[in-house]
């Protein structure tokens, strides 16, 4: 569990809400903790679904590799093996004029 503790913490750094019914000059013992389940815990891998919360098996390697193939279907932007080469090419003679 996450927890902060602060002794002697000034009152006049508190927020306005929590100074009431404390003297400016006077210090406190703040303590923060987190309640429950926050939504900052779901949202930790963005773009997972929303069963988060259920505990999943490994992926074989037949599965990453079926995972990997529908990715690239999804996702045609990719450059080709000669595509490639030529840039890294093109970047190798920029160093090579200098």
């Amino acid at each position: 569990m996450n927890k902060i503790v602060r002794d002697h913490y000034p009152v006049a750094n508190l927020p306005e809400d929590l100074r009431e019914g404390f003297a400016d000059d006077a210090t406190v013992r703040v303590v923060v903790e987190v309640d429950g389940k926050t939504s900052l815990d779901r949202n930790l891998y963005p773009g997972l679904s929303e069963s988060q919360d259920e505990p999943r098996k490994p992926m074989t390697a037949a599965e990453l590799i079926e995972r990997i193939r529908e990715y690239q279907r999804h996702h045609p932007e990719g450059v080709t093996t000669e595509e490639a080469v030529a840039r890294i090419r093109a970047l190798r003679d920029e160093w090579d004029d200098e």
